[in-house]
């Protein structure tokens, strides 16, 4: 959605990440306004998460301003690759984890959470972005869809509250994202295809996914738990919160716990959403065809 430029910052003399909203967006967005929610999630220190750096305006631009990491995002290993080692995983969805808790203890939910917004450097996996989806809501005053496709997410990692313009969506919106990262990183592939976003919103809204070993015999039945119960449709069926997904990743994340960690009953879905609620996701749908975007920056393997 954002366009990504390599920059050198003339006063310290080292590179930064330049990303400039869409131009459309952009001019429903309050330039202060935006600049006063990235500031606040500028506040976020963590080994985990890149930190924003400043924010401002140039003319009808509006950009936001990061470190330049060294690696590449999530979205750039998955093409190269397809599907993950298992336990390469297991250790990405620990740091995206320990990311979210961090910000969602300090009030902040991503809204985003997807593999071009996960960059791998080393061993590590550090989530970027935050703050700025909420920003571009804030600051526009406008529940419009058109307006805010930044906002409101990426259809293949949308939880079905976000999908449905839900006011009420809260930091369990990234757990559900998690869920559809980690199924992605499993699989191959997203829990939710179709022929368009709104055709993939309505599957997040209405359909259960596939079982994630469906894709991947090996899947240990912990992590397949783990993952389906992030992807329940309703709020209060998933994880509460990210440290809870913490508590269950770290035995499968220690060498000494052998396949003792892996153990686990079979994930038994919850009851599927009533049709009213997929009908309402069809018609907001239908607005936001054109306002999200799938693939920017993702021949660059940056995140977008």
């Amino acid at each position: 959605m954002s366009r990504v430029f390599l920059a050198q910052e003339v006063r310290l003399g080292r590179q930064v990440v330049v990303k400039v909203l869409p131009p459309e967006m952009a001019a429903g967005v309050s330039a202060e306004r935006f600049e006063r929610e990235i500031q606040l999630a500028a506040k976020l220190q963590h080994p985990h998460i890149v930190p924003l750096l400043t924010a401002g305006a140039n003319g009808d631009l509006l950009y936001y301003i990061m470190p330049r990491v060294e690696g590449q995002s999530l979205r750039a290993r998955l093409v190269q690759e397809h599907e993950l080692p298992i336990g390469e995983a297991v250790r990405i969805l620990r740091d995206v984890c320990d990311a979210l808790a961090y910000a969602h203890a300090h009030g902040i939910v991503h809204r985003d959470v997807k593999p071009d917004n996960v960059l791998l450097s080393g061993k590590h996996a550090l989530v970027t972005d935050f703050g700025v989806a909420k920003a571009v809501a804030q600051s526009t005053g406008s529940t419009a869809l058109t307006s805010l496709g930044v906002a409101l997410g990426t259809p293949a990692y949308m939880a079905p509250e976000q999908a449905a313009a839900d006011p009420g969506t809260d930091q369990r919106a990234d757990i559900y994202a998690v869920g559809a990262l980690g199924y992605e990183m499993i699989a191959g592939r997203p829990p939710f295809i179709g022929p368009s976003p709104s055709s993939v919103l309505a599957q997040h809204v209405s359909s259960p996914p596939d079982p994630v070993s469906k894709y991947r015999a090996t899947t240990p039945p912990a992590l397949a738990a783990l993952i389906h119960r992030c992807l329940e449709k309703r709020p209060a069926d998933r994880f509460q919160s990210a440290n809870e997904i913490l508590e269950q990743l770290e035995p499968m994340t220690t060498p000494s716990g052998g396949s003792a960690a892996y153990s686990a009953t079979a994930w038994v879905p919850a009851q599927p959403a009533h049709p009213a609620r997929v009908a309402g996701v069809f018609a907001l749908a239908s607005l936001v065809v054109l306002a999200v975007a799938y693939g920017l920056m993702h021949e660059l393997g940056l995140p977008s």
